[in-house]
């Protein structure tokens, strides 16, 4: 028992005295820029960003808010992403174990007999037992052990900034097949609307004919802009059963009806979005942060390829006890120990440590690259949106005046028509202007507010709980 003692204090003082291979990890350096690239109306860069809202913040229709925490809960890929995260943690457990040391019991039971072979060597009989406790720990002086820990600890962190990715992408299709959804349904309301218009108007040219007023051709015309606005409804409303389908497998449901909240054109947009710093990405955004924890599983790599080449150290113990009377099994004669210490020097592996050192160093590599890209490919999405966000809203407001014209116009066509004014023709003219402006416009508010699902998830919002 002091010799096992003795040797587990030359253990810890090996360790405490022990290294640690490869280089400190240092964040790559990526060119930031002070500000986003924006129309003239974003371009101030301010500290506050719409990246650190809650989405219950930035999508404030109530449905919305239960269709979203319903798919975070449900939702199949964030369930999967969820798993990940527990096998990491679970390598992290197993990784870790490799610092530590192993122990084994063991215990034999055994009886033997032998036949008398000459007068000198007479039969015998021998029945004993063994219980045993064996120990090995192999001394982690170069920080292998710890290198592979840190390695795992970086991949557990990277698999969960990659499940708040997966949970950013699933807030912002939520939102995206939500609001797709809810101008589906103001196109199919725009239509029903049209086609009872139209109908009444067939009736009058019907009545107009009837009595002298209109021609066959005006009726005819008439028909038209009934059969094409009705042609639509059976269109739309596909659309809209499958729009709540893949509403409905984001909710981690089977097919359904979803329900509705406000209308499209009550759905909030904020005239000027705050963007706040480029830098602030680095720290926010799941992918960017994900790439950067591949970093640091990378690094520690290195040191875990540099460590392979110098010795490896080990203690070994065995004690126990071993008798052949179960009633002297416990005495001190019956005790049995013995202890070493090893050392195994890699000396000739064909390349295999070098060839190891050089695919860490390119994997790191590879990894700095990735992250660098990754930034960069962040900067540019923000740009965009904030570009998309600024002139969808400029190309609403001009679609709101088409569509204010186009309104008026069918309403005096009309007019002119039903006091001789003017022909048919010119109806059916306004009338199907009117209807494709109205449309547009349900298009127009629609990217209007997709462009701010983009910016908040480019941003780096959406996982936060």
């Amino acid at each position: 028992m002091k010799t096992t003692a003795l040797l587990g204090i030359v253990a810890v003082l090996v360790l405490e005295a022990g290294c640690l291979m490869g280089p400190k990890y240092k964040r790559p350096a990526v060119d930031v820029p002070q500000g986003y690239r924006a129309p003239a109306p974003q371009q101030a860069a301010v500290a506050s960003s719409l990246g650190n809202e809650g989405w219950w913040q930035v999508y404030q229709d109530p449905v919305l808010a239960q269709l979203i925490h319903t798919a975070i809960a449900d939702n199949y890929d964030v369930r999967i992403a969820a798993a990940r995260v527990l096998e990491a943690q679970a390598q992290v457990g197993i990784t870790r174990a490799n610092q530590l040391p192993s122990a084994s019991v063991g215990a034999d039971v055994f009886s033997e007999q032998n036949a008398k072979v000459t007068s000198l060597f007479p039969a015998y009989q021998v029945n004993g037992g063994e219980l045993n406790l064996s120990v090995i720990w192999n001394l982690d002086f170069w920080g292998k052990y710890r290198r592979q820990t840190e390695a795992a600890r970086a991949q557990l962190l990277a698999t969960e900034w990659g499940q708040r990715a997966v949970m950013s992408s699933l807030v912002a299709n939520v939102a995206t097949a939500y609001f797709q959804l809810r101008a589906l349904d103001s196109e199919l309301d725009i239509t029903k609307r049209t086609l009872a218009s139209r109908q009444q108007s067939l009736h009058l040219t019907n009545v107009l004919e009837s009595h002298g007023g209109a021609s066959g051709l005006d009726v005819s015309q008439s028909e038209q802009l009934v059969y094409t606005a009705s042609e639509t409804i059976p269109d739309l409303e596909r659309q809209i059963q499958q729009q709540e389908n893949v509403l409905s497998v984001l909710l981690g449901e089977n097919p359904q009806s979803v329900p509705r909240g406000r209308a499209l054109t009550e759905q909030p947009v904020p005239q000027n979005v705050p963007a706040g710093l480029p830098s602030e990405l680095l720290e926010r955004r799941p992918d960017v942060r994900q790439a950067e924890e591949i970093i640091v599983a990378a690094n520690a790599q290195i040191g875990v390829a540099k460590a392979s080449f110098f010795p490896n150290l080990s203690l070994t113990g065995l004690g126990g006890l071993e008798s052949n009377a179960l009633h002297q099994f416990i005495t001190q004669p019956s005790e049995t120990w013995n202890g070493a210490f090893s050392v195994s020097q890699p000396v000739f592996q064909g390349g295999a440590l070098s060839s190891g050192l050089r695919l860490a160093r390119a994997n790191w590599q590879e990894a700095v690259l990735s992250y660098q890209q990754t930034v960069q490919d962040a900067l540019e999405q923000v740009s965009n949106s904030l570009v998309a966000s600024q002139k969808n809203r400029e190309f609403r407001e001009q679609q709101d005046l088409l569509t204010g014209a186009a309104q008026r116009t069918d309403q005096l066509s009309e007019v002119l028509y039903q006091n001789g004014g003017t022909s048919y023709l010119q109806v059916l003219t306004a009338e199907t202007n009117y209807l494709s402006a109205e449309l547009n416009l349900v298009q127009a508010q629609l990217n209007e507010r997709l462009a701010l699902v983009q910016l908040y998830q480019s941003l780096g919002g959406g996982w936060q709980q």
